[in-house]
Formats: structure tokens, sequence, C-alpha cells
């Protein structure tokens, strides 16, 4: 499924899956960080999780600084967050 199909909760679950990833990845190349394949692995999954976290901030604000987006008007605060039910 694209992200521009997938509702609120579930573009969220895919960050979390995707956010995973890349956490897990960066913790073994911490050991091992000449591994190529692994450094492939960890440029999907960071571009992924971007990509994604870019979709959700587009279409329901930001869940970190890196996506936010001023514009005219600061509203970061004023949405409900994911543990407020934002994302049900």
């Amino acid at each position: 499924m694209m992200m521009n199909q997938m509702n609120q909760s579930q573009l969220l679950h895919w960050i979390d899956m995707v956010s995973f990833a890349v956490v897990d990845i960066t913790e073994y190349l911490d050991t091992h960080p000449k591994d190529e394949e692994a450094i492939k692995y960890f440029n999907h999954y960071a571009d992924l999780r971007r990509n994604a976290m870019q979709a959700y901030s587009d279409q329901y604000g930001p869940l970190t600084i890196d996506t936010a987006n001023p514009g005219t008007y600061w509203n970061w605060a004023m949405q409900p967050l994911p543990w407020e039910g934002g994302a049900c």
C-alpha cells in the first residue's frame, strides 16, 4: 500500500515499523561500520522513514521538528498529538 493510500493510523504504524528498522540497523552499524550491505539497508529504510515522516506531516501535521513547516501560522501545539488520539 502506498503512503498516500494510508489513513492516519496506518501511516503512523508504518512510521513505527521503518523507524524500528532504522534504529536496529544503526545499532548494528555501530559495531560493523564497513558492512556495505548494512549501509545500503540503512539508506533504504532511512529514505522510507524520511518520506513517511514528510507524508504524515503534509497530511496530519509534523511528528518531529524536522518536518515542521511554520508557513503563515504556527499550529504545532494546536493539534492533538498521537498519544492524545491524534493518530486514531
